[in-house]
């Protein structure tokens, strides 16, 4: 057979032939939700990738918060710069330690479709609304298996969907053996998604005048730039990583002082910016707006359902966080001026009549 007849069997074969023991293969995909023939070209990871990126979940985080609501200025991360910053990250060490770049590259891109609108605080805002509580990473799940192209879902491999189910942190701690993605690639995003958030949140930070660079833990280790920092964190991670995977051993892992380092700069982060009163005020803004739309179109539930195509359930409440959820910021706050605040009507300019 002439590698053009089937180029996906091609470059499985290229592979097995020069990926780490440790990579996860696409040709040993535990296989997607539904069964589909695979394509002739793309290998499944490669497949899932496209997909992501074509989907409109994926386009709509270029207008997501990631830190600083409605910032002043073009420089400031939104939540796909983000994404690609953790993507490119990820595919850094993955081909360095020989693993596979397009799984990689696909849990990054994947892994906050289901975000919602102003970061963390429209996330916080559906979890005291929801009585399951809500949590952006399994609502990435929901995006990628049931809500995206109108209720289809993308029909993603199972290592895609593990790696995006398991990569969220929060402030626990970063190396743990339990409660980790099962591939190393879905490992790399994990640890990828803080070394890249709590750079570019600490260039926003200073940036915007909320820190100063004389406070920021380690500078005198790590660097005072973004580049630099991300630059030692990524080469301590190959290093270790790589030693673990010659002994035998598939994990990921930082050098404890790294781990410790990066720690203290999330809880630095956390103390000084994510936790600041100002943050906080505008954050208070941002749920009370998720709040009045929630319970809105809860309210208004036969409208909202004319309107809202995906209704994936009997659930309700569920059905209305699904479309609060996919919102962008401008969005959420266009709809909730349309239902709350009143508009200035407009009179014709009478002359004078006396």
């Amino acid at each position: 057979m002439s590698i053009y007849e089937n180029i996906r069997l091609h470059l499985e074969e290229i592979e097995k032939r020069e990926l780490s023991w440790a990579a996860c293969l696409s040709s040993a995909s535990k296989g997607r939700v539904k069964y589909e023939e695979p394509c002739n070209i793309r290998p499944v990871f490669q497949h899932d990738r496209d997909r992501i990126v074509h989907s409109k979940a994926f386009r709509r985080l270029g207008d997501k918060t990631q830190v600083f609501l409605s910032p002043k200025g073009s420089h400031y991360s939104n939540r796909l710069t983000h994404t690609l910053e953790v993507t490119q990250i990820g595919r850094t060490v993955a081909k360095a330690l020989l693993l596979n770049e397009s799984l990689t590259e696909a849990i990054g891109l994947g892994h906050d479709l289901g975000h919602t609108p102003f970061g963390h605080s429209g996330e916080r805002a559906l979890g005291k609304l929801l009585k399951g509580g809500f949590r952006h990473e399994k609502q990435s799940i929901r995006v990628v298996d049931f809500i995206a192209r109108n209720g289809q879902g993308l029909n993603l491999t199972y290592e895609v969907r593990n790696g995006i189910l398991m990569h969220s942190k929060g402030k626990g701690p970063l190396i743990k053996s339990e409660g980790i993605p099962e591939t190393l690639e879905g490992q790399i995003i994990r640890l990828s998604d803080i070394i890249a958030y709590i750079n570019h949140d600490i260039d926003d930070a200073l940036r915007g005048g909320f820190i100063e660079l004389k406070d920021v833990p380690y500078k005198d280790v790590l660097g005072e730039k973004g580049s630099q920092r991300i630059n030692l964190m990524v080469h301590d991670l190959v290093s270790e990583s790589f030693s673990a995977i010659e002994a035998g051993e598939k994990m990921i892992r930082l050098s404890y002082q790294m781990t410790h380092m990066i720690e203290e700069l999330r809880d630095f982060m956390f103390r000084q910016v994510y936790e600041s009163p100002v943050i906080r005020k505008e954050f208070d803004k941002s749920e009370k707006i998720i709040d009045a739309l929630f319970n809105h179109f809860l309210e208004n539930y036969s409208q909202f359902a004319e309107c809202y195509s995906p209704l994936l359930s009997a659930d309700r409440e569920q059905n209305v966080a699904d479309f609060i959820a996919s919102l962008t910021d401008s969005y959420a706050i266009h709809l909730y001026n349309s239902f709350f605040i009143p508009e200035r009507l407009k009179f014709p300019d009478f002359k004078n009549e006396d």
